[in-house]
């Protein structure tokens, strides 16, 4: 079971990296759908400073050749979980983050209005690690909680809605995987308790 904090924006369990790559989301959005990401800097390795850095607008356009294409991106997540399943946080949930750009999900656009990104740290094509499907589903499950609107069909990848730009999580994403995970209910479910002490 994962914590938030008092505020309900927040992962107790998560190291904190703020992004100034947010805004607010528009008052008449709700928050109804999960959008998961792949992302590895440089692509096809793991474990480096570099995402953090991209998302913090720290990224050094001369440390990697692929770096100057991106540098002066300002994109973020709400979230990033790393190859061994630890979990890191850029933006307050309630918060807008960058992710997702020009997309679509059913018949509204721009889904970073009403949507929570999450980064899985890598690529289309290498199988995700354990630890990261058991902490995608936890994170998830606290989300589902957290938002009632978001059900199992409405946590998607950035493929579907950006499908002509975007191929992330890529085909080694285990869908049914992490459908098996969503399954369990939240353990917050199971207390009658109020406001946001219910995540503790």
């Amino acid at each position: 079971m994962l914590n938030l904090d008092s505020t309900g924006d927040w992962f107790d369990d998560a190291r904190r990296v703020p992004s100034p790559n947010f805004d607010t989301r528009p008052s008449e959005c709700g928050i109804d759908l999960i959008v998961v990401h792949g992302i590895s800097l440089p692509p096809g390795e793991f474990g480096g400073p570099h995402i953090e850095h991209l998302f913090c607008n720290r990224l050094d356009a001369y440390a990697h050749d692929c770096f100057r294409a991106i540098a002066d991106l300002r994109v973020s997540a709400h979230l990033l979980i790393r190859r061994d399943g630890s979990l890191v946080q850029f933006v307050a949930l309630s918060d807008r983050a960058w992710h997702a750009g020009e997309s679509r999900f059913g018949d509204r656009v721009g889904c970073n209005d009403f949507s929570i990104g999450i980064e899985m740290e890598g690529t289309d094509c290498t199988p995700y690690e354990a630890a990261q499907y058991e902490g995608l589903g936890d994170v998830c499950r606290t989300l589902m909680y957290r938002w009632p609107a978001i059900t199992g069909d409405r946590i998607v990848g950035h493929s579907d809605v950006a499908p002509h730009r975007k191929t992330d999580p890529g085909p080694a994403f285990d869908w049914r995987r992490l459908k098996n995970l969503l399954a369990a209910p939240h353990p917050a479910a199971r207390a009658d308790t109020t406001e946001f002490g219910r995540f503790r």
